[in-house]
């Protein structure tokens, strides 16, 4: 074990930690569920169901919601939409020119 110690660089602790693992990936780090430590469950339902009602940009959800939730801030906010998948706002029909191929120009 100390031979082992010695090659890796480690402390013979640390050998006796890897004996006892069942494979040699590493053991995954941080919560294991991930939930916001400044808004509550309550105001990100708000949050969310305020975002799929109204379709608003983030900036005017912002300001909307800031009333009701007042220790929102952008990135918190940001945040939590794209935790629940919709930081991004669909695409509108005739929202933007379709894209063409080629420029159009005139013969000559």
């Amino acid at each position: 074990m100390r031979a082992a110690a010695k090659r890796y660089g480690v402390s013979p602790t640390t050998i006796q930690k890897w004996r006892g693992r069942q494979s040699t990936a590493d053991a995954a780090m941080g919560p294991k569920e991930a939930r916001s430590t400044v808004l509550t469950l309550e105001d990100e339902a708000t949050i969310v169901a305020f975002r799929r009602h109204t379709l608003l940009p983030l900036d005017d959800c912002l300001y909307g919601l800031q009333p009701t939730i007042p220790h929102l801030t952008r990135s918190s906010l940001h945040r939590c939409l794209e935790g629940h998948g919709i930081s991004r706002l669909p695409e509108m029909e005739g929202d933007k020119p379709k894209k063409k191929r080629f420029a159009d120009y005139p013969i000559g």
